[in-house]
């Protein structure tokens, strides 16, 4: 049988003999370290690994791990994440009008180009339940808007604690979560938004980008943060576009680019691609 493949992702200030001591530490406890990646960033002092292990006695028990590892690497005052590769996330979509990232996401998990365990479609919309049905996943209609967010958040907060959600997919979901939301689920939500940021920020984009006579299309998924559309990013896309391409076909374009951008931010996200994120 195949031993299970974790990742373990690190965060910690940066020092000399960082990496010697954690390899060391894995070794003492029959871990394999299979593929590793390191970053310093000069600007914060702050130091990242990213390291695909396995061990040798099968799966790897959290609660032992982790006593031994923190024992071990005390010194290091280390932030730091061990989840297991090949597990299927325990997932929330969110939408609203518009179903091209739905559709994609859907049909990718369903050929298991994804592997997400969709426990629900939310929508404050009504007219994409259909593409929920035909999947046979749960469809959750919660009205939201900013006169009544807290209630649709208290409501969206039980389907999160019910289902055990580890991550949810903002795709085209036009509503915006509060800043205690987006605090408490930090590292959690990915949007998708149709637009290269930092340009065209807000409504209308594609209106905006033919106005300005645009030469490159693009789209942002990125972790959502208490500020509008600057989180950290996790995949862009873009694409060339000229003149002659009315406001109409620029947003056909657009919305291509975002569902491929989407797809690609939630296989990195679902793969823990990136070093450690809150």
């Amino acid at each position: 049988m195949k031993n299970a493949t974790y990742i373990l992702r690190i965060k910690c200030p940066d020092a000399y003999g960082i990496v010697a001591k954690v390899s060391t530490s894995l070794n003492d406890m029959n871990i394999f370290i299979m593929d590793s990646s390191f970053f310093s960033d000069p600007e914060t002092k702050s130091y990242f690994m990213r390291l695909k292990i396995f061990s040798s006695k099968g799966e790897i028990e959290f609660s032992n791990f982790s006593n031994a590892f923190e024992e071990a690497c005390s010194d290091l005052k280390m932030e730091w994440t061990l989840e297991n590769e090949t597990a299927s996330p325990n997932t929330l979509i969110f939408v609203s009008k518009y179903g091209h990232c739905l559709q994609d996401l859907l049909y990718k998990n369903s050929i298991d180009s994804l592997k997400m365990n969709v426990c629900g479609i939310v929508s404050n919309h009504e007219n994409l339940k259909t593409i929920a049905d035909n999947y046979s996943i749960p469809f959750f209609y919660i009205k939201n808007n900013s006169e009544i967010r807290e209630k649709a958040e208290d409501e969206i907060e039980g389907l999160i604690n019910d289902n055990s959600i580890e991550l949810m997919i903002l795709a085209r979901y036009m509503q915006i979560f509060s800043s205690d939301f987006c605090s408490k689920y930090s590292g959690k939500v990915i949007n998708i938004h149709h637009s290269f940021l930092p340009s065209f920020k807000g409504a209308k984009p594609y209106k905006q980008a033919y106005e300005k006579g645009v030469k490159i299309m693009g789209a942002t998924a990125h972790y959502i943060t208490e500020e509008l559309d600057a989180g950290p990013i996790i995949e862009q896309t873009v694409e060339r576009v000229d003149h002659s391409q009315s406001p109409e076909e620029l947003e056909l374009i657009g919305q291509d680019i975002e569902s491929i951008t989407l797809t690609r931010a939630v296989k990195k996200a679902f793969g823990r691609e990136g070093f450690y994120q809150r």
